[in-house]
């Protein structure tokens, strides 16, 4: 049995804090996973930049509440979900994607959770488990499932190459240029194809 495993920002909705970053006129909170491989190392980065404005979830909150997704991505996903089984992968956190998974039909997600104080300080943020898009294919495929990953970012390399077939979607020049072996794909029409394609092999 296949599950498709899809990274949630750059995917399915423009990157949450790019649109904070514009929201707020930080420029830097611009810097994803685009730029910076190391998610740890970024988020501690973001933490310090969101104290040093006295910024928080609200303010965050009030952002997202008011992004749209990338235009075609719920028909996207309503169509890949009636065949075959998909899982929103993202480094994200459960404070952030609720509300954008209710404007797709709540597909499963898998992400992490942010320490919030009472006045909406972040402090701090716990990762479900390490490494965790390519820690999760690998779970699934430890209980029988095979794997079709998609993501646009660093932090999505490990389960594209460890899924029987993966695929990039809307990258960097960047990061095509170092994996020119990837397939990599600008609309959602090439995607789905691709992905079903994948699964029937």
């Amino acid at each position: 049995m296949n599950i498709v495993c899809l990274d949630m920002e750059g995917v399915l909705v423009p990157e949450i804090w790019i649109a904070f970053s514009e929201a707020t006129n930080i420029p830097e909170l611009r810097i994803t996973t685009r730029e910076e491989p190391d998610y740890d190392k970024l988020m501690k980065y973001r933490i310090g930049i969101l104290k040093e404005h006295g910024l928080g979830l609200n303010e965050i909150q009030e952002v997202i509440a008011g992004i749209d997704l990338l235009p075609g991505a719920k028909e996207f996903m309503d169509k890949l979900r009636e065949r075959v089984q998909v899982i929103v992968l993202s480094d994200t956190f459960e404070q952030f994607a609720m509300p954008i998974m209710k404007k797709l039909g709540y597909p499963c997600i898998f992400c992490n959770t942010l320490v919030v104080k009472e006045d909406g300080e972040i402090t701090d943020f716990k990762m479900r488990v390490e490494n965790s898009k390519y820690s999760t294919v690998k779970a699934l495929q430890s209980i029988g499932f095979d794997t079709v990953a998609s993501g646009d970012s660093y932090n999505d390399i490990g389960m594209i190459d460890a899924s029987k077939a993966g695929f990039l979607f809307r990258t960097t020049e960047g990061i095509k240029k170092e994996r020119p072996d990837l397939q990599a794909f600008e609309e959602y029409d090439d995607l789905y194809n691709a992905i079903i394609k994948a699964c029937a092999e």
